[in-house]
């Protein structure tokens, strides 16, 4: 097992500095010999022509690298996420294989909406926290209303082990708050670190922060409590960092350092933090799955001497190896030449060869352990969220949560040539992002692709032309909307068709309307009593109740939820089938379904404008004009929000 691994993503709002900043992980760990710059194109993790172009991360990329502190390795594996909302599919996905997470932000922007949408997506899968507060140098940078802003905001407990010296242009270094010294980054890559005493300018700020830490610290944990109480005890540097570890790893708070990845100030420490406070695999829960067969609960050890199992967290189509399967072992091991399942399938596969990701780039390698994150080549049907096992046991994991589609457009090659490579093209896409949603409409006949936003279809469409040499005519983007039902009626729905051969027949009674919790999809209640409707007709009353949601009543729009509580029916001896029970059920929702009152749902988001005080009217006027609900309006360093 891997005592020194750490799976860690890096999250935050769009231009937070993600990017930079794990290019200076990169290079401060040795993986590159140079630092690369977004604006210039040509950094390590946006290697897409795409993320070149527009200078943001589109996809999560993966990289592994090492970071030596007392003495120790550790192996860093990390994964960068986008930061617009448009590509929350790729944080999602990445978020659930990871241990812990990097949350950078912006010194002069804080808590944006997209930090937290991440971060509470971050606190779904129960996953540790580092915070860096980035660009300090930056025009309005203050580290002490982001740290305010983490606390109301994110509803989190931060603890600053650092303050800086300065903001702005003054930015000239931090105080570490653990050690009581002060550290200044000298030449220009910051490779060089001077650590002095603290300036006397700043003393009583770092005396008051450090008793604010320690304070902290003694709330959430009894031991430090102690420590922190007894007055003949003089705590230690390891006493602080032994509590901060505790607190970061049972989530109870976030450390929170602060620097500028720009100008290389502040990287160092964080790596030290990423090593030092956050979890390695083998300190997490064991990992809880079902037994596929007989869906009993497994509970797995994280480590190499337990059985095989891993989750398929992203499918990459790769041009000259074809396709990768992202992939997170949980325990056991796995070596090149294995058969491994596919517990969704029943497949079983024979992995060709195992790689370690390098951005862009792969590396191979022999085996893969607990705690891993590699790439298999050789698992043909792989999807995004497939668990892997064994073949002496098919475990499944829980899978990955992906959001649904709210716009979308009709397409078609502008090609008569391209039509056949057209749907290929749209299918490896699809495999690629489940996010997006490829639907032939059934009125028109055209294809629609569906997506989280304009940009993510712009990005879409623009990267089948580059990659594939297809030019695309796009209609409007349309706005997904949903139906949901309001009242709830009772029908009773007869297919009949009897000609004197095979005929079909068909009788249910059922009750249709909303659902009573805030569930999605279809609750089905079978209240069938006496064998009136034999068992083996049930599934398919259910679904063909299933596949009408997918029409409403009222405009054609899928539907969000539905109660159907089946009461009654009848059968014929010769004439009923199973299909005929699916296609009773969806004329009897045809049928009623107008009359449960069915009303039309629009996608809502959550929005953060900044602007100054003069454009505050407009910007108000303008948000009504669009049926907006402004929510609060707030006043910092200048800007109305």
């Amino acid at each position: 097992m891997k005592y020194n691994t750490r799976n860690i993503g890096i999250i935050a709002h769009v231009d937070a500095g993600k990017t930079t900043l794990t290019e200076r992980l990169l290079y401060y760990t040795g993986m590159i010999h140079k630092i690369g710059n977004v604006d210039e194109g040509n950094t390590t993790m946006d290697k897409d022509i795409q993320e070149k172009n527009r200078g943001i991360t589109i996809s999560s990329a993966a990289i592994s690298t090492q970071w030596k502190k007392d003495e120790n390795v550790f192996n860093i594996n990390i994964i960068d996420t986008p930061g617009h909302i448009d590509f929350a599919v790729e944080v999602e996905r990445s978020l659930r294989v990871l241990d812990s997470v990097v949350a950078v932000f912006c010194a002069s922007s804080g808590v944006q909406p997209q930090t937290e949408n991440v971060w509470f997506q971050a606190e779904k899968h129960g996953i540790s926290k580092i915070c860096f507060i980035n660009k300090m140098d930056r025009i309005g940078a203050d580290f002490f209303a982001v740290l305010n802003e983490i606390k109301t905001k994110l509803n989190a407990v931060p603890l600053a082990l650092q303050i800086p010296m300065g903001s702005e242009d003054s930015f000239e270094g931090v105080i570490d708050l653990i050690k009581q010294k002060a550290l200044y980054w000298m030449d220009e890559n910051g490779e060089t670190i001077i650590e002095k005493e603290i300036p006397e300018l700043y003393n009583a700020e770092a005396h008051e922060w450090r008793i604010k830490l320690m304070e902290t610290l003694a709330e959430s944990d009894e031991q430090f409590f102690e420590y922190f109480l007894d007055s003949e005890t003089k705590i230690s540097e390891e006493m602080i960092t032994e509590a901060i570890k505790r607190a970061c790893q049972s989530r109870n708070s976030v450390p929170v350092l602060c620097g500028s990845a720009f100008k290389n100030k502040g990287v160092q420490p964080l790596l030290d933090a990423i090593v030092g406070y956050l979890p390695s695999p083998d300190q997490l829960p064991s990992v809880i799955g079902k037994d596929a067969k007989i869906e009993e609960t497994v509970e797995l050890e994280r480590n190499e001497e337990e059985m095989f199992s891993g989750l398929v967290f992203k499918v990459v189509i790769d041009k000259h190896m074809g396709k990768l399967s992202m992939l997170r072992i949980y325990s056991g091991s796995i070596q090149s030449g294995d058969t491994v399942q596919n517990v969704r399938t029943g497949e079983s596969f024979r992995i060709s060869r195992i790689l370690q990701m390098q951005s862009n780039k792969t590396i191979t390698v022999e085996e893969g352990k607990a705690g891993d994150i590699v790439a298999l080549t050789g698992i043909k049907d792989a999807k995004t969220g497939d668990s892997l096992s064994g073949l002496e046991q098919a475990v499944l994991l829980e899978s990955i949560t992906i959001p649904a589609p709210v716009i979308r457009v009709s397409i078609e090659p502008k090609t008569n040539a391209d039509e056949k490579s057209f749907g290929l093209v749209l299918a490896k896409i699809q495999e690629e992002d489940p996010s997006l949603v490829v639907e032939r409409d059934r009125q028109t006949g055209e294809t629609l692709l569906s997506g989280l936003g304009e940009l993510h279809l712009e990005v879409t469409l623009e990267k089948i032309r580059l990659n594939h040499g297809i030019e695309i005519n796009q209609g409007k983007p349309k706005v997904s909307y949903k139906e949901i039902l309001t009242e709830t009626r009772t029908h009773r729905e007869k297919l009949v068709k009897q000609n004197g051969g095979s005929g079909q027949f068909a009788d249910i009674t059922f009750e249709i309307g909303p659902r009573n919790d805030d569930g999605i999809g279809l609750e089905f209640i079978n209240q069938i009593k006496g064998g009136v409707i034999p068992n083996e007709f049930i599934p398919s009353v259910e679904k063909g109740f299933r596949e009408a949601m997918e029409n409403g009543a009222l405009q054609g729009y899928p539907l969000e939820s539905m109660k159907v509580t089946l009461l009654d029916g009848s059968t014929h001896s010769n004439d009923s089938h199973a299909q005929d029970f699916e296609m009773a059920a969806r004329d009897g929702f045809r049928e009623i379904g107008k009359s449960c009152k069915p009303k039309l749902m629009e996608p809502i988001m959550k929005v953060e404008i900044q602007t100054i005080e003069d454009y505050t009217g407009a910007v108000t006027a303008d948000i009504n004009k669009r049926r907006g609900i402004i929510i609060s309006i707030d006043e910092k360093s200048g800007r109305k929000i």
